[in-house]
């Protein structure tokens, strides 16, 4: 059971599991799955009938998506050019 809640949080959510990998521009990639994000939370905030929560879902989404994006970013800056952090260490 484990594995498969695992795997079907991976699928959705990261984005070297999901078809969203096959997009090769990791910005496209980005806003695609802030799109998608969004457009959940304008789902669940019409189906309950709140617009007040809605604005914080969006708001909420805009901000957990771009925190996991930039958190990806720097992982794959580190990886590819480490060089880029010795500026920090100066």
């Amino acid at each position: 059971m484990k594995y498969f809640i695992v795997n079907s949080w991976n699928f959705i959510f990261d984005h070297e599991s999901s078809p969203l990998r096959h997009i090769p521009d990791f910005g496209v990639r980005h806003m695609v799955f802030q799109l998608l994000g969004w457009m959940w939370a304008i789902s669940f905030s019409l189906a309950i009938s709140s617009y007040t929560f809605m604005a914080i879902s969006l708001i909420g989404h805009a901000v957990l998506i771009g925190a996991a994006a930039i958190t990806v970013a720097t992982y794959t800056a580190a990886s590819r050019k480490p060089e880029l952090f010795l500026a920090l260490a100066r």
